[in-house]
């Protein structure tokens, strides 16, 4: 068992097993000549011979010539070709449409939508010169979805643009290509969605899936990009004559990617209360504004399970319907990286990060820079498990509140303490740790935002200013620290654990318990009380006791 951060490593004695998977992954497949106007112009030649017939009237006919043959070969083949309206969910569609064949291989559906894409504009001068320019805003086009059963990844889809340069998407599963690995090596599993909820063979399991987290996934990538484009996309529109003679050759870049942590629990019920819990410890102080939540129709079990070899349920199942389970999703975002925990089945807690768009990310998005974006989101879920734990088990060292008030030095200069009293100190704490997830750390001015979005303060209420100097005061706590070679910060991770507690202390504690010593009881009160509130009756009756021995006024109940 890989134990790489701090939230499963405090969790293990409930843990039976821990993997980590490579999920969805979109790759853009682009002819690269076909991007810029004289590229396109030496393609056509080098396919057509000459520019005499390149006008917008031959490059339509192109497009038609494509959907022709695509529907011409689906029904030679009994391959149903479907429209689609817009909204509709092709992937689903597609699962209902898979072969029962298991040893079936190539396309079985092809779906039909409409969605931007690049498209050439001819302007004929009278000289007989000419002029391509690309049309702007893409204009919406038929693109063609062709889902294909794979040996290595199982189900695929490859969605291609009918109109030249045929810009199209890979899109593939990882935890498909773990399954048919795993199945060849004799495990047993039983997969609920993307997840496997159980395995005769954890630790082979977890090995098998970090096959795809290496620099080996980009020869696997483009193997099996290669294996299908020209042969069962790209043909319908050049052939593979035409295609060899023009030189028409894809470049593949990551355009989206997601990666999970799967934590899987040996008792369902240890799962509900450790996820629950932790859901309302720590949902305030990451500013999480929506939480979903899907009842299902059981409970999780208490008992633990019996092992997979011997479960009498077939090896593989997967679950389409609604979840059998509570299914509660937590999600955070960090501009186009978005942060997601959510439990499946019975035992399973899951961490996914995922990029939308990798064209946003600060650095090269060719497949050969695919590891360094498995790379950055490994590191996402990492930073935020340890941040995820630092909240939830919150820790004060002995001293902590006379050290506090006290100056700070940054190097040799000294810098102002932190002053707890002040309402403007506690809000920039909050907005640190609502913060603190992010592995590329937070600017002075996303500091000064974020202070301002919780407080609703305007925004010349809370400057930049005022934000650098507050930011220095924690600097000089080491409880913030700057990011090498950048003007970004983090919250250290015992920074995180220090001010959430002292948030804690004062917010959830202090304040609540001096309030009720001195408030009236008032009539009506519930019948059950939640535990906290139990806690808090307690607290107020023994802290009543006390000031009565210490001889401070109160009013009582």
């Amino acid at each position: 068992m890989n134990l790489t951060d701090d939230f499963a490593r405090y969790y293990a004695p409930l843990l039976e097993g821990i993997y980590d998977c490579v999920d969805r992954i979109v790759v853009n497949a682009y002819f690269r000549f076909g991007q810029y106007a004289g590229g396109f112009r030496t393609w056509w030649r080098a396919w057509a011979g000459s520019d005499d017939q390149l006008d917008d009237a031959h490059l339509m006919r192109l497009a038609g010539r494509f959907s022709r043959r695509v529907r011409a070969w689906a029904a030679a083949h009994q391959v149903p070709v479907l429209d689609c309206e817009p909204g509709t969910h092709k992937h689903e569609v597609a699962e209902q449409h898979l072969p029962t064949d298991p040893a079936f291989t190539g396309v079985f559906l092809i779906l039909v939508s409409r969605a931007p894409a690049l498209q050439w504009q001819v302007r004929r001068f009278a000289n007989g010169g000419l002029q391509l320019q690309q049309r702007s805003p893409w204009a919406y086009v038929n693109h063609y979805s062709f889902h294909i059963l794979d040996p290595d990844w199982g189900h695929i889809t490859i969605k291609m643009s009918g109109h030249p340069p045929f810009g199209a998407q890979v899109i593939l599963n990882g935890h498909e290509w773990v399954e048919r690995r795993a199945r060849r090596h004799g495990l047993t599993l039983i997969k609920e969605g993307n997840c496997f909820t159980a395995t005769s063979d954890p630790a082979a399991l977890a090995e098998i899936a970090d096959t795809l987290n290496g620099p080996a996934v980009i020869g696997r990538l483009a193997e099996v990009c290669d294996r299908w484009i020209y042969s069962a996309c790209l043909c319908f529109a050049l052939d593979r004559e035409a295609q060899q003679r023009s030189g028409f050759r894809y470049d593949y870049s990551s355009f989206q990617l997601e990666y999970s942590r799967n934590l899987r629990f040996a008792r369902g019920s240890d799962l509900d209360q450790v996820y629950q819990s932790v859901i309302d410890r720590t949902r305030t102080a990451l500013d999480v504004r929506t939480l979903t939540t899907l009842f299902g129709c059981k409970h999780r079990p208490h008992r633990r399970p019996h092992a997979a070899g011997t479960d009498t349920r077939p090896p593989i199942q997967v679950k389409l319907e609604k979840p059998t389970y509570d299914l509660t999703v937590f999600k955070v975002r960090f501009g186009p990286l978005q942060l997601k925990v959510y439990d499946k089945g019975e035992r399973t807690l899951r961490i996914e990060a995922t990029v939308e768009n990798a064209r946003k990310l600060p650095f090269p998005r060719a497949l050969s820079s695919l590891p360094r974006l498995v790379t950055r989101l490994v590191e996402t879920v990492l930073r935020f498990l340890n941040v995820l734990h630092g909240i939830d088990h919150a820790f004060l060292d002995a001293g902590v509140l006379d050290e506090l008030p006290r100056p700070g030095h940054i190097g040799d200069q000294q810098v102002a303490g932190v002053d707890l009293n002040q309402a403007r100190i506690r809000g920039v704490m909050e907005a640190i740790i609502a913060l603190a997830p992010n592995p590329a750390g937070f600017s002075v001015a996303a500091l000064a935002g974020k202070v301002r979005a919780l407080t609703g303060a305007p925004e010349t209420a809370y400057t930049t200013r005022q934000a650098a100097y507050d930011l220095r005061k924690l600097r000089g706590k080491a409880l913030v620290e700057p990011m090498a070679r950048s003007r970004r910060h983090q919250a250290t991770l015992q920074g995180c654990q220090t001010m959430a507690a002292l948030l804690i202390l004062r917010e959830r504690v202090i304040k609540p318990v001096l309030a009720g010593v001195v408030k009236k009881a008032t009539p009506g009160r519930p019948k059950r009380q939640a535990p906290l509130d139990a806690h808090y009756k307690r607290l107020r009756e023994e802290m009543q006791a006390t000031f009565a021995t210490l001889g401070i006024a109160v009013e009582t109940a």
